[in-house]
């Protein structure tokens, strides 16, 4: 049997929080069940980044989901990755964008999408959505389950 970890670098080991979003090593592995059509879902109720013009910190819900094709994101490698958004500044978009965008080119998925619920500034709160194409109609995608704002949660 082959090990699909063995290529690994931050996975079983200290790894620190990278600089910043680039800086980041985005690991994957190959998917054990490439050919079935299944939906993997991360969820970082925590995420923060920086307003790019006051410095002060933005807060999301994100949700990520997505149908592997031959590929999985390694989870420490995208923990990581989105940590090193804590000291970044950019908009709203721009970071909900780009974190799909990276996840795409780095995994060729069949399908992904990502929900960015942004917590308000000055209040009003700012949704996010990017999606590669229409859901893949033999996989069962569950609503992302975060309701318009009301006080999230």
């Amino acid at each position: 049997m082959t090990d699909i970890y063995k290529d690994l670098k931050q996975l079983g080991s200290a790894t620190r929080l990278p600089e910043n979003p680039e800086a980041a090593v985005l690991e994957k592995v190959a998917n054990p069940q490439a050919g079935t059509a299944y939906c993997v879902r991360f969820t970082a109720p925590e995420f923060t980044s920086l307003c790019p013009m006051t410095g002060q910190p933005d807060f999301a819900h994100l949700v990520i989901d997505y149908v592997p094709g031959q590929w999985l994101v390694e989870s420490k490698s995208l923990k990581l990755y989105l940590g090193a958004f804590r000291n970044h500044g950019a908009f709203h978009e721009d970071c909900t964008v780009s974190i799909g965008r990276r996840l795409v080119d780095l995994l060729a998925p069949e399908w992904l999408r990502i929900g960015g619920y942004w917590y308000p500034r000055g209040g009003i709160p700012i949704d996010v959505f990017y999606q590669t194409g229409p859901v893949p109609k033999a996989v069962w995608v569950p609503d992302q389950g975060v309701p318009s704002y009301r006080g999230r949660g």
